[in-house]
């Protein structure tokens, strides 16, 4: 199936925020219920990455061996992601679902989906990739701009700067391009591209409305920022649909009717 065709490209930015937050109105037991499953399975994950880390970092003695906290890490660290995608895919789930004016029940959020969680990972793994590669070109580049002249070392830091905002602005929706966008990870970059950059101000105008979000969430402390999570997920969900279409092209929710 190829790319989802980019709907009105006329973003509505305060029209999301209502959207979003009237879906997670519609069901937010079912979101922050499962917000605190997610929180609970995690933590034990996380105490091993934490463990493992400062072991191998930290200085001797320390109560784990190397290779028990080697083992530690890595356990951790894909205990983590799992988790993480397992949160990401079914949060999204509940938000579109939400958003279509269904009730989601718990088991919609709780349902794995290896084949959607497999296409955010190496999504996001490509949008590291071409990144650490941009800023590495740039870095070359200063470092040889700097041999000939210092003041010119500062020119690549700032054209990266530049692309790094402009880029990550056009990935706003890497998340629902990844789930209900395209099967193909590697098509999720040209997909953001095509669809935001028409509307590359009004997006940016988005995460800028989010940061405040967040930042009044983090006001109220951990509870806050616990709500704040479904909250910003069923916006970025609402907005993703006005620029994007309701159509769900990889079959998410079919398969989790299945």
């Amino acid at each position: 199936m190829g790319l989802p065709t980019p709907g009105t490209n006329n973003l509505q930015v305060l029209r999301a925020v209502e959207d979003g937050w009237h879906a997670f109105c519609r069901a937010p037991w079912a979101f922050l219920l499962f917000q605190a499953l997610v929180l609970v399975v995690m933590t034990p994950f996380a105490a091993l990455l934490v463990a493992g880390a400062v072991r191998l970092n930290g200085p001797e003695p320390a109560v784990l061996h190397p290779v028990a906290a080697g083992i530690s890490l890595v356990v951790g660290l894909v205990g983590y992601v799992v988790v993480a995608l397992w949160a990401v895919v079914g949060l999204s789930r509940g938000a579109w679902l939400s958003l279509e004016g269904t009730k989601p029940s718990f088991r919609h959020f709780t349902r794995w989906d290896g084949a959607a969680s497999g296409r955010l990972l190496l999504s996001a793994i490509l949008l590291a990739i071409v990144v650490g590669l941009v800023a590495l070109i740039a870095g070359l580049i200063g470092t040889g701009l700097g041999n000939l002249n210092a003041a010119l070392t500062a020119l690549p830091v700032i054209v990266f700067g530049i692309f790094y905002i402009w880029f990550l602005i056009t990935q706003k929706f890497l998340i629902q391009l990844s789930l209900f966008g395209v099967k193909r990870p590697a098509e999720t970059l040209q997909a953001g591209l095509k669809g935001v950059n028409p509307s590359w101000w009004m997006v940016l105008w988005l995460a800028i409305v989010e940061a405040i979000i967040h930042g009044i969430a983090a006001l109220f402390s951990y509870g806050g920022l616990f709500v704040v999570v479904p909250v910003m997920i069923c916006i970025s969900t609402a907005a993703y649909r006005q620029l994007f279409g309701s159509q769900d092209h990889t079959g998410l929710l079919s398969a989790s009717e299945g």
